[in-house]
């Protein structure tokens, strides 16, 4: 089995805890709406990468704490999307929760999303159950307050805010959490793998900044521009569109040397290539064509 297979059957599993004929169905099926067909699971993709390079003797687990940063995530993307925050008609090239479901359906299957996320990895925890504790404590920090993703979104509403901690809540806690996660699920010290996850997490939300001035709508799967409409933090305001690039470059190479002497370093390394490659294409951004994008960014 392949691993987005061993993903996609792990979260169908994890739906199947939320779901009964005697429960209402408008909030199961927007559940399973948000969650699938999904987009490219790069965040469930690292935390079982690391936990295979740490030996993943208890794969129930890693597959658990897999699915309950998969969930998290789209639970996030449900919310954001909603009109008191970026008010997104598209999500992933299709409808977005709320305008499929209505806004009351969509923030309560958000809502649901993150109970199942922690109901997912308790009902897992049998076989290693002292790793269940700090495995828990890592994930749910990477959501709350003061630093992880819902920490991210509320800086949006206030009237300062400093880049990197916007970055580092909004995007880089959940990345930072699925590497450290996929080694506490098999045993391993979580410390040695968070580097990997935060310059990946970083990376990940500069290569958001970029494609949302540059790639249109059709391309993205979600409305562009929204960083200018909303007033949000962005690398490509704050750099410049090519200094947000050279930014990028440079938070996956750190990303690349942080990953350690394993027998999973050079999958690892490759998944990270991948997804860079996924993100920023390298032909998009050859010298001529970043200087024309970058006068049409400025000029705009």
């Amino acid at each position: 089995m392949s691993m987005l297979d061993r993903i996609n059957q792990s979260l169908e599993d994890a739906m199947h805890l939320s779901h009964s004929k005697q429960g209402p169905q408008l909030l199961q099926e927007a559940m399973h709406y948000s969650v699938f067909p999904g987009g490219a699971r790069i965040r469930p993709q690292l935390c079982l990468a690391v936990a295979a390079a740490c030996g993943d003797d208890d794969p129930a687990l890693s597959n658990a704490a897999a699915s309950s940063i998969e969930l998290l995530h789209c639970a996030s993307l449900v919310h954001d999307d909603l009109p008191c925050f970026d008010d997104a008609e598209l999500r992933r090239g299709r409808p977005s929760v709320h305008t499929t479901y209505g806004e009351r359906i969509a923030v309560l299957a958000g809502d649901a999303l993150i109970v199942l996320a922690f109901q997912c990895l308790a009902s897992s925890g049998t076989r290693s159950i002292f790793r269940l504790a700090p495995l828990m404590n890592t994930i749910a920090m990477s959501v709350g307050s003061p630093h992880g993703i819902v920490a991210g979104q509320a800086w949006e509403c206030e009237p300062k805010v400093d880049l990197g901690d916007y970055q580092r809540a909004k995007t880089g806690s959940l990345f930072e959490a699925a590497t450290a996660a996929g080694a506490q699920a098999a045993g391993a010290d979580a410390a040695t793998w968070r580097p990997l996850g935060q310059w990946l997490g970083e990376a990940y939300q500069v290569a958001d900044d970029i494609r949302d001035v540059i790639v249109d709508q059709s391309t993205l799967g979600k409305p562009s521009g929204q960083d200018v409409a909303h007033n949000r933090p962005s690398s490509a305001k704050d750099l410049g569109l090519t200094g947000a690039v050279q930014r990028f470059d440079e938070l996956v190479r750190k990303a690349i040397t942080s990953i350690p002497h394993c027998k999973g370093e050079k999958m690892l390394r490759g998944l990270v290539s991948q997804e860079s490659e996924r993100l920023i294409p390298s032909n998009w951004f050859k010298d001529s064509e970043r200087k024309i994008l970058f006068r049409q960014t400025t000029n705009s």
